[in-house]
């Protein structure tokens, strides 16, 4: 993408003031900007082009800041106190224009190597030796009762020789190999392969349905994940990683790869809380889940994830941290129970783990479906369902799909899959919108997303504490999960690399540049919120729009406000009973935490949108499970309103925020939900002769 003069003129002054330094050259950075825009969706590119004339126009300079000079006009201070201006306007409009341009350059700048060795960021693990103590594998044996690695201290070359031991699935068609119009036959079409997808492929496969997978995204090796987070944040995230509501107030990380977010999630395997299940079977008609129900359900999952308690000598400084501070003010932590067999806690989890280490469904459900005799078609985005034919208990449908290229993204064949069953799993944004393009929306189809809403609290300490190394989430503070209406909130700690730290650091310039320069020895602790406590209500919602563009909206209630309020307290205090100089909010307008009276403070703070930084990786509740039709998008049995054969089995289908990382949640809900399936719809529909066979047109 090549912007216009006077564009390019405005960007080079944004980047300027985003990234004041004198190993930045500005009309280096703004190159880097405009080659990040030319992968972007051409849309998402014209807006930010608009915004940029925006910025320079003098009409909208008047409108906005009382003034006809333009943005280039001005001296370094005057285009500092415009950006300012912008940063904390009363109107979220302008709140939205200017994080859209700050996001860009700070993560385009920061996910660039020659930016790291300046703020501490060693890069990716299997190119060197590990450097710190929460690095690579422990000493000692190997147990299986442990998801870590021991033996002795690896060199790079050995990190490298874990590297090209991944695992080779057999029976997956890359997109690379497709082209022209392919068809297929089969019992049941799977759409996507994340904790819900491939989960439900496998159990109906081996229950000896003929089962066919389509994945949007790629099939990644083990070689192809470089632990580069430009490069691997493109590769396996939704929308390259820019998935956000339509007011950007809250990214949204989704994975999208062979594995969905299974492949780039922290690990954590919890279990859905009691009390949890028993709002579902009370409110939804959730029949035989209880937990007593579901107890066997988790078990079995477990062990097929060799899910396993992190040993005490294996957590990083963030996590000690968060154990200490917790036990320090007598709280309830505990270590986390991760999917992970040999884990060398490279911490490049939320890149994918290049030593098939993490037991996500790529490594574990996968390859269990394939090896019963399911295809698996990667590369390969569902558009739309088309109901072939009417009535009966599961009538022939068609999956219209498009073969993208890896790269591009640009379409370069079509799939069509004939199945009297479909089985979405497409996550909670790609789910509703695949339903609503097919002519199956209305209900609680798009409606309830519920997103866990996520803020973070850093703590600055006098130590090397290096967030990008180590396992990243190795432990839990749920001391305030259920609350006293069974709406709480509960906090973890994240990895943090270089590009999503400099996102979610408040501000620009030199303040944002001394907050990065600190990351060494700063630990951040995240508080996730339940959401969804006015059952009535809905927080957000996914539609498509008539241009065809998934438009999310989400707000956060009163209710919510105040639980995360209480979490960045709880956090601060837990940072300070840790041992930390100081706390800090991603609140705009935040200011240093140095004791216990000045956590009051931070619910006096603006939170609206874009004056608080929250994000979320679990969205949940789009098509959720219920009685009623109305607000519903699916029966207890997972099954869609008024659509035979059609079920859900993501995230979507949850009937609330589950309180609790969701991952094991779904999986044991597609478990339940395949099983169900395979009762109902017997196997061998689609026929011995033509099922699983490919035709080009």
């Amino acid at each position: 993408m090549n912007l216009a003069p006077a564009r390019l003129a405005v960007l080079e002054a944004l980047c300027r003031r985003m990234v004041p330094l004198a190993d930045a050259p500005a009309a280096e950075l703004a190159r880097a900007v405009q080659e990040r825009l030319a992968a972007a969706p051409p849309a998402d590119a014209r807006r930010v082009g608009i915004i940029l004339e925006l910025l320079d126009h003098p009409a909208a300079a008047l409108v906005g800041h009382g003034s006809l000079r333009r943005f280039t006009g001005l001296d370094a201070r005057g285009q500092d106190a415009r950006l300012r201006e912008m940063e904390t306007s009363a109107l979220p409009p302008v709140r939205t224009l200017f994080q859209a341009l700050r996001r860009l350059i700070l993560a385009t700048h920061y996910a660039r190597p020659a930016s790291h060795a300046s703020i501490g960021y060693l890069g990716p693990l299997h190119a060197r030796e590990p450097a710190v103590p929460w690095e690579g594998p422990l000493a000692g044996a190997d147990p299986d009762a442990s998801p870590v690695a021991r033996l002795v201290r690896p060199t790079a070359g050995e990190m490298r020789a874990f590297a090209d031991n991944s695992v080779r699935a057999l029976g997956i068609t890359d997109g690379a190999r497709l082209g022209g119009e392919t068809r297929i036959r089969a019992d049941v079409c799977v759409i996507g392969t994340g904790a819900g997808g491939a989960v439900a492929a496998a159990r109906l496969a081996e229950a000896g349905h003929q089962v066919v997978i389509l994945e949007e995204g790629g099939h990644w090796r083990g070689e192809d994940l470089t632990e580069d987070e430009a490069t691997m944040t493109s590769r396996l995230y939704a929308d390259a990683g820019a998935r956000a509501t339509d007011d950007l107030a809250i990214p949204i990380l989704q994975g999208r790869a062979v594995g969905g977010s299974t492949t780039v999630n922290w690990m954590l395997m919890l279990r859905t809380p009691g009390w949890v299940l028993d709002e579902w079977a009370a409110e939804h008609g959730a029949e035989g889940m209880s937990a007593a129900e579901m107890a066997p359900v988790f078990a079995r999952l477990e062990e097929e994830t060799h899910t396993r308690e992190v040993p005490g000598d294996a957590h990083n400084p963030a996590n000690r941290a968060l154990l200490d501070g917790a036990r320090a003010l007598g709280w309830s932590v505990a270590a986390g129970r991760i999917n992970a067999r040999g884990c060398v806690r490279s911490g490049f989890c939320g890149l994918g783990c290049r030593y098939d280490a993490k037991q996500g469904t790529a490594a574990t459900f996968v390859p269990a479906a394939l090896a019963s005799g399911a295809r698996l078609y990667a590369d390969v985005r569902a558009d739309r369902i088309e109901r072939v034919e009417r009535g009966g208990r599961a009538p022939l449908k068609r999956v219209h799909a498009t073969v993208l290229d890896r790269i591009t993204g640009a379409a370069r064949g079509r799939v069509i899959v004939e199945a009297p069953v479909v089985v979405l799993a497409a996550g909670a944004v790609g789910t509703p919108a695949l339903l609503q393009r097919s002519g199956m929306g209305g209900g609680g189809v798009g409606r309830f997303l519920r997103l866990h809403p996520t803020t973070a609290v850093v703590g600055r300490y006098g130590r090397d504490m290096y967030p990008a190394g180590g396992i990243p989430l190795s432990a839990v503070c749920d001391q305030f999960l259920r609350g006293a209406d069974g709406y709480g909130f509960w906090i973890e700690c994240p990895p943090y690399y270089p590009a999503l730290a400099a996102v979610a650091y408040p501000g620009f310039g030199a303040e944002h540049r001394a907050a990065m320069e600190s990351l060494r020895s700063s630990a951040t602790f995240i508080v996730l919120v339940r959401d969804g406590a006015d059952r009535l209500a809905s927080n957000g919602e996914v539609r498509v729009d008539r241009g065809g563009r998934i438009r999310i909206r989400y707000r956060l209630g009163p209710a919510e406000h105040a639980r995360m309020a209480r979490g960045m307290e709880a956090a601060a205090r837990l940072h300070l009973a840790a041992g930390a100089e100081e706390a800090r909010t991603l609140h705009t307008h935040g200011h240093p935490l140095r004791g216990i009276a000045d956590l009051a403070s931070i619910a006096a703070l603006p939170a609206g949108p874009n004056q608080l930084g929250v994000l979320s990786a679990h969205v949940n509740g789009t098509c959720r499970m219920g009685r009623d039709p109305r607000t519903a998008g699916c029966t207890p049995d997972g099954e869609r309103f008024g659509a035979p054969g059609v079920y859900v089995v993501d995230g979507s289908l949850l009937p609330t925020a589950p309180g609790v990382n969701p991952q094991e949640t779904i999986m044991a809900i597609a478990s339940v939900v395949a099983g169900r399936i395979a009762e109902r719809h017997p196997a061998g529909r689609a026929g011995s002769a033509g099922a699983l066979t490919l035709g080009a047109a």
